[in-house]
């Protein structure tokens, strides 16, 4: 479904996360939505062109691909649909990207076209315990699992491990009574798989969200988890972004990942 937002207001998650709150007239499509993973398709149109619609099916059946709007995929928090509210957390870089620039610069009444939510994961509530790992892209998702747990499994046994760029990046997060939380600073060399892989593993049934950047998350986190014996329906894992590569490059790696994951001579 295709929603509009306005931007209401925004507020510094810490210094390269700036959360914009929105609003609408129908969020009607999140009524269902029960996944923590939500996420959305941001549609930014390119300027001087004119779109005859903003139906991204019908647009590229009928425009040259180098004047399709940009499209990029971020986590939606706290949908209330009464009140047709959102939030949307934007990692900024400067002037890197399409996505962050624009966010950077947002101020109250302007607005974006979003499709979706779309969604896959939800934490279990009868798991024995949780393991959520990720960085700033996956710090939205990781907050609306952590939310979910505290509401469902107050007394959920959850361990955290988050990647921030130094120790003025680490964000407030609510964690429920049996969670505990590593975090690693990227700007003094952490690893974010050495921290997980020195975690204390649990005796039970692990339920894993593992998300971030794609090298760490589906070459460094990925093997080690299958190591520990995770069966698929315990394990959400991808990555989100891959460092030197724009969303359209990444969205190519992964499709060259999983073609040569299923092609048994490579």
């Amino acid at each position: 479904m295709t929603t509009h937002l306005t931007v209401t207001s925004a507020e510094q998650v810490t210094p390269e996360v700036r959360r914009l709150w929105f609003r609408s007239d129908d969020l009607s499509a999140f009524a269902e939505s029960r996944f923590t993973d939500r996420y959305v398709k941001l549609v930014f149109p390119r300027p001087g062109v004119d779109y005859p619609t903003l139906d991204m099916r019908e647009l590229r059946r009928s425009i040259p691909a180098e004047d399709l709007p940009v499209v990029r995929t971020y986590t939606a928090l706290f949908p209330d649909v009464a009140a047709g509210t959102l939030a949307i957390d934007f990692v900024v870089h400067g002037d890197e990207g399409v996505a962050g620039p624009w966010a950077a610069a947002a101020q109250p009444g302007d607005t974006l076209l979003v499709n979706g939510p779309g969604g896959a994961y939800r934490p279990d509530a009868d798991a024995d315990w949780h393991l959520l790992v990720g960085d700033e892209s996956a710090m939205p998702a990781l907050t609306a699992a952590l939310a979910d747990l505290a509401e469902r499994a107050p007394d959920a046994v959850v361990r955290v491990v988050l990647l921030v760029e130094g120790p003025d990046s680490e964000p407030a997060l609510e964690l429920p009574p049996g969670a505990e939380l590593t975090v690693v600073h990227r700007s003094s060399g952490g690893s974010i798989v050495e921290a997980v892989r020195a975690l204390e593993w649990l005796p039970g049934r692990v339920h894993a969200f593992v998300h971030g950047e794609a090298e760490e998350t589906m070459h460094g986190l990925r093997p080690y988890l299958k190591e520990r014996g995770l069966a698929r329906d315990q394990l959400s894992i991808s990555g989100y972004w891959r460092r030197g590569r724009s969303e359209d490059g990444f969205r190519e790696w992964k499709r060259d990942l999983a073609a040569s994951e299923e092609d048994p001579a490579s």
